[in-house]
C-alpha cells in the first residue's frame, strides 16, 4: 500500500477489531496485528504509535502517517468549583461539538455528545438553537471519552449520553459506541455505568426494549401532560406523551431495569402541586426513578422556580414511592449544565 492511500484511511479510533484486523492485512501484516492495536488503543488507552512497544518496528513506520483521533481538541474551561470541565472538540470538517467531565467524590462522569446541534427544538435548551447539522460517526463519540479520560485525574466511572444532541436520532452510532465502552478487551465498563438519554423518540425505546441492551435508559420527560410538553418540547407532536408513558412502561417491564425520568423544573410551566400529583399516579407503577433538575437559565422565556418553590415542589415528592433526587447540575458558571450546551459550529 502506497503512503498516499495509507494517509487517506480513516481514523483507527472507532474501528472494531475485526475491521483494525482487515486494516492490518492491508498493510500486509498478520490479522493479530490489528487485536494489539485495538488493546493499545481502547484498553491501555495509549495514543502515540511509537509507545506501541509489542508493534513491530516496520509496521509502527507505516502507522506514523496514520489518524488516530477523529477529533481534535480545541478548548477547554473549568467551573470555579474545580469539579467540571467542558470541552470543546473540532471534527475533521470544521464543525464544533462539547462534552462535560464532572467530578463528585470518587465519581467520575464525563457527559456525551451524540450529534453537532440537535433537531428537536426543546424550547429550553441551547443545543436547540443550532439546529440540526449532522450526526456522529462511532469514532467521534468515542473520542470524546478517550480524550477526557486522557485529562481526567481519575479514571471515569460513568459515562452519560445526554450532550448535545438526541441520541436515539443517531441510533445506531450510539448504541455501537455504548458498545464500544462496555467491549470486555477494550474499554471495559460495566453496562451499569453506562446511560443512554432520550428526549422521547417513542420507536427507538421499543426497538431499544426489543433489542435488549443491557444500558440504562434515561427519559426527558419535563412534563405531567400532552399539553406541558408540548409547550417546550416539539417532539410531542410526533411521539404523544400517552405513547411515551406506555413505551416508559413496557421498557421497565420488559429489560427488568430501572428507567430514570429527567424532569427539568421550569417556573409557571412544570412546578405545580398538580404536577406532583400527576407524576405520582403516572409513575407510582413503575420500576424507576425521578431526577428532578432545576432549570439552567438560557437566553430565553424560561426561568428557573425560587429556591422555596423548588423545596416545596421536593417536599410533596416525599411520599413517592419510587427513589426521588434533587440533581444541581454542575459548571453551569462555564454554561456546562443540563441544557446549556452550544457551540458557534465552524460548519461551511
Amino acid at each position: 500500500m502506497s503512503e498516499a492511500i495509507i494517509t487517506n484511511l480513516k481514523p483507527l479510533i472507532g474501528q472494531s477489531i475485526s475491521e483494525l484486523e482487515s486494516f492490518a492485512e492491508s498493510l500486509g501484516e498478520k490479522p493479530f496485528r490489528g487485536r494489539q492495536l485495538f488493546d493499545w488503543i481502547y484498553r491501555q488507552e495509549v495514543d502515540e504509535i511509537s509507545n506501541m512497544t509489542d508493534l513491530s518496528k516496520s509496521l509502527r513506520e507505516k502507522l506514523n502517517s496514520v489518524p488516530i483521533h477523529p477529533l481534535k481538541l480545541v478548548n477547554r474551561d473549568e467551573s470555579l468549583s474545580q469539579q467540571t470541565r467542558k470541552v470543546l472538540f473540532e471534527l475533521a470538517d470544521g464543525n464544533l461539538v462539547e462534552a462535560v467531565l464532572m467530578q463528585e467524590g470518587k465519581r467520575v462522569t464525563v457527559c456525551l455528545s451524540t450529534q453537532v446541534g440537535c433537531a428537536l427544538n426543546c424550547g429550553f435548551c441551547a443545543t436547540a438553537k443550532m439546529g440540526f447539522i449532522k450526526n456522529l460517526t462511532v469514532g467521534e463519540i468515542v473520542d470524546q471519552f478517550l480524550h477526557l479520560q486522557k485529562i481526567s485525574k481519575e479514571k471515569i466511572t460513568n459515562v452519560v449520553f445526554m450532550g448535545m444532541g438526541e441520541p436515539f436520532l443517531n441510533y445506531k452510532n450510539t448504541i455501537a459506541a455504548a458498545d464500544f465502552l462496555h467491549h470486555p478487551k477494550g474499554i471495559n465498563m460495566a453496562a451499569w455505568r453506562i446511560t443512554i438519554s432520550t428526549a422521547g423518540v417513542v420507536p427507538k425505546i421499543q426497538q431499544f426494549s426489543e433489542e435488549k441492551h443491557p444500558y440504562k435508559l434515561a427519559i426527558s420527560l419535563n412534563g405531567t401532560t400532552q399539553e406541558q410538553r408540548l409547550k417546550t418540547m416539539p417532539v410531542s407532536k410526533t411521539y404523544s406523551f400517552s405513547s411515551l408513558i406506555k413505551a416508559s412502561k413496557e421498557y421497565a417491564y420488559h429489560s427488568r431495569n430501572r428507567i430514570t425520568f429527567e424532569y427539568v423544573l421550569m417556573d409557571g410551566i412544570n412546578n405545580e402541586p398538580r404536577d406532583v400529583d400527576r407524576l405520582l399516579q403516572l409513575l407510582s407503577s413503575v420500576e424507576c426513578k425521578l431526577n428532578v433538575i432545576p432549570y439552567n437559565e438560557i437566553d430565553g422565556i424560561y426561568k428557573r422556580p425560587s429556591d422555596e418553590k423548588i423545596e416545596s415542589f421536593m417536599n410533596l415528592l416525599k411520599l413517592a414511592p419510587f427513589p426521588v433526587t434533587v440533581r444541581w447540575s454542575k459548571g453551569t458558571d462555564i454554561d456546562a449544565g443540563c441544557g446549556q450546551l452550544a457551540t458557534k459550529s465552524a460548519h461551511k
